[in-house]
């Protein structure tokens, strides 16, 4: 099971109660205040680690609670502060609370750390309240609550190049040609179920995000939707890889248009991302007579011929991409 999006429910640890207590001991009848101070409560920790995949833990155990604060004791005896909850999470988790849509938080790298709540700070025993006039206070200071919220984990891969297209057009075989990898592939849609990153090798080596086929009416959820489309918002290219083969009878130039159409209805600016266009399925015998007719279709696009089954156009098409990468990158 691949979960990509989860809501928690986070409380950090109360803080512990002050002690009201005074000194008994044999010969000293009046020994004073003596209540020591509670011990604070745990926070909650967001730590990001490279080898967590995704959230599923958080699905089944969306409650996690960080230690409450020990109340103080007598003879001057602190509480012990509550265990802090360490929530580890992959890379590139966006964390939201319930009325924004803007982040509060975000962890891109291994060993990234942020205190996302506070633990209530330990209350205060009756030592602290001795004077020259109050010889035995009976005064005490209670433990703060710790802070508590819901929020919403969105996981997001991070990648330098976003493949994007519709079932079947290649991307897994695209992928594997390029990583030197064999993940698995088939002629039915859908083969790939969740995101993947992959590394491409090479002195301008660079990683690319494979996400599931999109078609048509995605974004009125057909298909599986586009809502993995979230995996390609950090990339700052996209690679629109098209069946020029025709495979499945759908006609290439169209299938460019509707990838460009559900990406502007996605929004986030992915419409407007630098891309590239891979005509993919050069061998196939009516590949060269439809790419003749995409490129009147649209003029304006110089698409790169290759083939993932002949490992053909691989080189020049990496070449590009990281020429494109390097004028991204800031």
């Amino acid at each position: 099971m691949f979960v990509d999006e989860v809501t928690v429910f986070l409380a950090a640890g109360d803080g512990g109660h002050g002690c009201l207590s005074f000194r008994r001991e044999k010969y000293i009848p009046k020994g004073g205040p003596d209540g020591g101070d509670g011990g604070n409560g745990g926070s909650v920790i967001l730590l990001c680690d490279h080898n967590v995949g995704d959230l599923v833990d958080y699905k089944f155990t969306p409650h996690r609670r960080a230690g409450s604060g020990q109340s103080g004791m007598g003879s001057q005896r602190h509480g012990r502060n509550g265990a802090d909850e360490i929530l580890r999470v992959p890379e590139g988790t966006a964390v939201y609370g319930t009325d924004s849509e803007d982040p509060v938080a975000e962890l891109l790298r291994d060993g990234d750390r942020i205190l996302l709540l506070r633990g209530g700070k330990g209350g205060l025993g009756n030592e602290h309240f001795k004077t020259s006039t109050d010889r035995a206070p009976r005064r005490t200071i209670p433990g703060e609550p710790g802070e508590s919220g819901q929020f919403r984990f969105e996981m997001k891969v991070i990648a330098q190049v976003g493949l994007v297209g519709f079932p079947n057009a290649g991307k897994s075989s695209l992928t594997n040609a390029l990583t030197a990898t064999e993940r698995p592939t088939g002629t039915y849609p859908f083969t790939t179920l969740h995101p993947k990153v992959a590394v491409v090798p090479g002195e301008n080596g660079f990683t690319v995000a494979d996400i599931p086929g999109l078609i048509g009416g995605a974004h009125a959820g057909r298909g599986l939707g586009f809502r993995f489309l979230r995996h390609v918002e950090r990339c700052p290219i996209l690679l629109l890889l098209i069946d020029m083969g025709a495979v499945d009878g759908r006609k290439p130039w169209e299938d460019f248009s509707e990838l460009r159409e559900e990406l502007r209805l996605y929004g986030r600016g992915l419409a407007d991302r630098p891309f590239l266009v891979a005509a993919n399925k050069m061998d196939l015998p009516t590949a060269e007579k439809n790419l003749q007719i995409f490129r009147k279709k649209h003029p304006n696009l110089v698409p790169i011929p290759i083939s993932c089954g002949e490992r053909s156009g691989l080189k020049e098409l990496c070449e590009q991409l990281s020429t494109l990468i390097r004028r991204a990158s800031p």
